[in-house]
């Protein structure tokens, strides 16, 4: 097969009009010929740094939707469906991935569970990770996110880290806010890249003490702007990824976003797309081809080196998107599952107190940390209740995999005037989270996500709404198109209620993430990420 048009040589920081030769799935030419056409050639999309399970789809779901944007391959942590089935829920997405052409490379889930702070639904010790990097399907220890562990010596996070070393395999690190010699300790032990900077001046530490940065731009966390301009001087050293990319955002667009941004910053053509296409190849040892002769023949077509649209993909010399239609079918599958829990009574979400303050999350736009705010209470015959007007409403997290009390706490920039929104997707260990304007409203919504063992949903005085997840509670069975707009209808619905922010229900979902500081809930409590442990709610004086 012969593909013709101007041909992206990132290596060779050149543009040339030329004919690309595909034999058996490889390139077994480049030669430069003079032919009318105006659509350039370039290697592949990669996301450095995504779990698939944030888009609520299968990996062969996801797979439909992303080579619409060019992306041909993506560096996967299966740590979500992880913390719900454990290694099976890692061995299903590595099956379910395998029966399309686009080229996930996933990793062992470090932190399974993530804290011994939280009730998740499995356990993946050191010898379960040592089982898993001997496969080859496993390219990589993914994101030690127990940062304190690695800096305390903590036995079984060292064991793993340990594992990934004599398999010769990258580790993926998770330090939000580390500098100083708390970095250095994390980096020295072998971790080798952080998603989770978000300034530029830790960025630039990380860099400079010889880490891989990745710039992540996903559905809540978006760290582009404060790390953009490290790429001038850093280019080599970084990535591109999304980390958490919900269904209906990527509808829009994927990682050929990040680069029509970068090129409307003013940045350097060739440094973006080697970032985009060029070093998580390297990074990662993948099996996944940067237009040379004799690589793998994985490349695109686009419209333009400024917006990027997506004209066609190829993969392994197949093509698998063209004209604005997604060529890879769909395919079947089993549903897993791990929810036990019953139906909950309004009464178990009072919180009865006589106290005059309170510890308030703060939630932030674009971000995944979280303040701590003392605020004053509002009681009702005893019991602390949302108050709409200072947007302080009572947050919740209920054990789905047990029966247990809730965990009851308050939470602020969520601007909820009516109802509640829930769902099953709760960083890390999927419990039900829920945030609402009364304690009614928010039975209400957490029941709907027990009834269908999984899922999101939001609740007004009239209406209900649900996105069914039963695929681990945390993923959709449903094609891609249908999943993103049900998604969008549950967005707005959220928004309708209230809520100002650009991504509600991906904000709620890591409100209960306790690896990133500052105050977050847990099916156990209210937690300070800071420091790890736990807080009381009521504030003493």
């Amino acid at each position: 097969m012969k593909l013709q048009g101007q041909i992206v040589d990132i290596h060779q920081k050149r543009i040339f009009k030329g004919e690309i030769t595909f034999e058996s799935g490889k390139i077994i030419s480049i030669e430069e010929k003079g032919h009318e056409v105006n659509y350039y050639i370039l290697p592949g999309f990669v996301d450095a740094h995504i779990h698939i399970e944030s888009s609520m789809l299968v990996p062969s779901e996801f797979a439909k939707m992303a080579v619409a944007h060019g992306t041909v391959a993506t560096v996967s942590d299966p740590h979500e469906i992880a913390n719900v089935l454990g290694v099976e829920g890692v061995e299903f997405m590595i099956e379910n991935g395998k029966k399309v052409p686009l080229k996930f490379n996933f990793g062992a889930p470090s932190c399974v569970p993530a804290t011994s702070f939280e009730s998740a639904g499995a356990e993946i010790n050191a010898e379960d990770i040592k089982k898993l990097l001997e496969l080859d399907d496993i390219k990589y220890l993914a994101e030690m996110m127990n940062y304190p562990g690695v800096i305390f010596d903590d036995e079984e996070v060292l064991k793993k880290i340990a594992w990934a070393k004599h398999f010769n395999k990258p580790v993926d690190g998770h330090a939000p806010g580390l500098v100083g010699d708390k970095l250095t300790k994390y980096i020295n032990a072998g971790i080798s890249t952080d998603h989770e900077s978000f300034t530029y001046e830790e960025g630039l530490e990380k860099l400079r003490k010889g880490m891989k940065i990745l710039i992540r731009e996903g559905s809540a966390a978006k760290n582009f702007d404060a790390l953009i301009d490290l790429v001038p001087e850093h280019f080599e050293n970084m990535m591109f990824c999304s980390d958490d990319k919900h269904p209906d955002d990527l509808m829009l667009g994927h990682i050929n976003q990040l680069c029509a941004r970068a090129v409307k910053k003013g940045m350097d053509l060739f440094k973006i797309l080697q970032m985009a296409c060029i070093n998580p190849v390297k990074h990662y040892t993948l099996d996944v081809g940067t237009l040379k002769v004799g690589d793998v023949a994985d490349c695109i077509v686009v419209e333009d080196l400024v917006n990027f649209k997506t004209l066609q993909t190829y993969i392994d010399g197949t093509l698998v998107f063209n004209d604005g239609r997604s060529l890879i079918s769909p395919v079947s599958f089993e549903n897993l599952n791990n929810f036990n829990c019953d139906l909950k009574e309004v009464s178990e979400f009072k919180v009865m107190s006589s106290a005059k303050e309170i510890r308030v999350i703060e939630a932030l736009e674009g971000q995944l940390i979280t303040n701590e705010i003392i605020e004053s209470v509002t009681i009702d015959n005893g019991n602390l209740v949302s108050n709409t007007d200072k947007d302080v409403l009572k947050m919740v997290v209920v054990n789905r995999y047990q029966n247990q009390p809730p965990a009851l706490a308050f939470i602020k920039n969520f601007n909820l005037k009516e109802g509640a929104i829930a769902a099953s997707v709760g960083h890390d260990s999927h419990n039900i989270v829920a945030v609402g304007v009364s304690d009614k409203a928010i039975c209400k919504a957490v029941n709907l996500i027990i009834e269908h063992k999984g899922g999101v949903c939001a609740v007004s005085n009239s209406d209900s709404k649900i996105l069914p997840l039963p695929v681990g509670g945390i993923i959709s069975d449903q094609d891609g198109q249908t999943v993103g707009k049900a998604y969008a209808e549950l967005d707005k619905m959220a928004k309708q209620l209230g809520s100002t922010l650009n991504a509600p229900y991906m904000t709620l979902s890591f409100m209960a993430l306790l690896v990133i500081p500052s105050l977050k809930l847990s099916d156990k409590g209210l937690f300070d990420g800071t420091h790890f442990k736990f807080v009381d709610l009521e504030v003493e004086g």
